[in-house]
């Protein structure tokens, strides 16, 4: 099973503030504990909402809106990519986290990554062989 690990931005991460060295060195040594165990696919910081953008599809067209974004605690800080055997075993290493960056409370959501099987009958033999194509060429 792949989860998605989505650490919550605060305050400090849409200020742009970098994290200390030590926080660097404690997420470091949990990035190589989770390598080493076959946990880690990816994961990466994400640059505060003020250089991102939203686009928004509607019945008038397409619409473009440059952040910053007003609700800090929709937003996204940074992101894992982890596969484990089952939501309980993501949620355990979830809880060995260096957190909070801040310094304060943080909020990290765990989030199951859909898998070709899960789409059943509509996951033809033409949509799979076309998954496993992108799939092959994005390891390529």
């Amino acid at each position: 099973m792949k989860f998605m690990i989505l650490l919550k931005a605060d305050k400090h991460s849409e200020a742009g503030e970098m994290p200390s060295e030590q926080l660097l060195k404690d997420m470091g040594n949990f990035n190589e504990e989770l390598i080493k165990a076959g946990v880690m696919v990816g994961g990466d910081g994400l640059h505060p909402s003020s250089r991102g953008a939203r686009v928004h599809f509607g019945k008038d067209g397409v619409r473009v809106t440059d952040g910053p974004f007003a609700e800090t605690k929709e937003l996204l800080a940074g992101f894992w990519i982890w596969q484990v055997k089952s939501k309980e075993e993501a949620i355990d290493w979830v809880k060995r986290v260096p957190m909070p960056m801040s310094g304060g409370e943080a909020e990290i959501e765990i989030r199951q990554i859909f898998e070709m099987e899960d789409f059943g009958d509509a996951m033809t033999p033409e949509l799979r062989a076309q998954e496993e194509r992108q799939r092959a060429s994005l390891a390529g």
